[in-house]
């Protein structure tokens, strides 16, 4: 008889586990037609590949036809010098955008997208921490009042991957910093806050309680230095549907969007200096592919590609127009499954 009974909790306890699971992945599947997608852009990468910065920008509006871009206000170069902000590089990009009707996210802060992850100038990295925050706060809020009155700005996104603390060449995180680097940003204006976080390596829950719209990134091939070799994901899409479910039951952010999606090969040095080789083990046209089929079934809507300078160098430079001509289609909205 105790035997039985052991067997019945076993089996009701398996059935809870399983209604657990069943809820916690449970979300709307939005269908292919439905999804969205943008681009991050960064002139830095593409200055890093041989490439003209114009050429890939304007291609990259007027070829791709995209109407979302996520755009970083690199503090680096528009303070290099500490008495001087130099506004041209991101006016440029940001009239150009403007004619399009694009609307734009513009991210802030010492941590923005690229390696090496924080951009700060020269003459702040050897200030004190206290001297370094307050020259933040100050560019903040420099670059929120310049561009609050374009409408093309739709977001401002407050650093990139704050809660990644070990990745990149930066600061060691304050989160109470970030708080009022937050609280900056929105005592200048109203729009809404991105908060993002790394989609495999953290909980979301700190970044996305900060957010108005959280933003995720989502990478499925990559090289590990703890591990020291090229890795794959062994997860599925419904990862990010439980992930954002618990998340939900402690923030709740306005959207929930994929910011970074990989759309490029991720080695153990920069892609362009691996050999071809190297680079197919982490992105190849049939992962491409199949990166499609995987966010269908994520549950977001909203999509931000990572990989349009490399899509760029692989069409001009390497002569495989793979890349560019599926994004094309999926900018257009003639993409069809392969």
């Amino acid at each position: 008889m105790h035997i039985f009974v052991w067997a019945k909790y076993i089996f009701l306890t398996i059935i809870g586990l399983f209604l657990i699971f069943f809820v916690l992945s449970w979300t709307h599947i939005y269908k292919p037609s439905e999804l969205e997608y943008g681009l991050t852009f960064s002139s830095k990468q593409s200055q890093d590949l041989g490439l003209d910065w114009k050429n890939v920008f304007l291609a990259m509006l007027d070829d791709l036809n995209v109407k979302k871009l996520r755009l970083s206000a690199y503090w680096d170069e528009l303070q290099a010098n500490k008495e001087i902000y130099n506004w041209d590089e991101l006016d440029w990009q940001i009239n150009e955008a403007e004619k399009r009707n694009v609307e734009l996210v513009i991210v802030v802060g010492q941590k923005a997208p690229r390696w090496p992850e924080c951009h700060i100038p020269e003459w702040a990295k050897t200030a004190s921490e206290a001297d370094r925050q307050a020259a933040t706060l100050s560019y903040i809020k420099e670059t929120i009042s310049r561009y609050k009155n374009r409408a093309s700005v739709r977001y401002w996104q407050v650093e990139n991957e704050p809660f990644l603390k070990y990745f990149g060449d930066c600061p060691v995180f304050d989160k109470n910093f970030l708080d009022k680097e937050i609280a900056e940003v929105k005592s200048l204006d109203t729009r809404p806050i991105i908060i993002t976080d790394s989609g495999e390596l953290s909980l979301w829950i700190p970044a996305a309680k900060r957010a108005d719209i959280f933003g995720t990134t989502m990478y499925r091939d990559t090289y590990s230095k703890f591990f020291n070799s090229y890795i794959h994901y062994p997860i599925g899409p419904v990862f990010f549907r439980v992930k954002k479910n618990i998340a939900n039951i402690f923030a709740q952010p306005q959207d929930w969007i994929v910011i970074e999606l990989q759309g490029e090969p991720w080695g153990k040095k920069a892609f362009q200096t691996l050999s071809q080789q190297e680079r197919d083990q982490t992105m190849t046209p049939a992962k491409f592919n199949d990166m499609l089929s995987f966010i269908q079934k994520t549950g977001f809507k909203t999509f931000y590609w990572w990989g349009v300078e490399f899509w760029y160098w692989e069409k001009t430079v390497n002569n495989n127009p793979f890349y560019w001509d599926t994004a094309k289609k999926l900018f257009q909205h003639t993409y069809e499954q392969q």
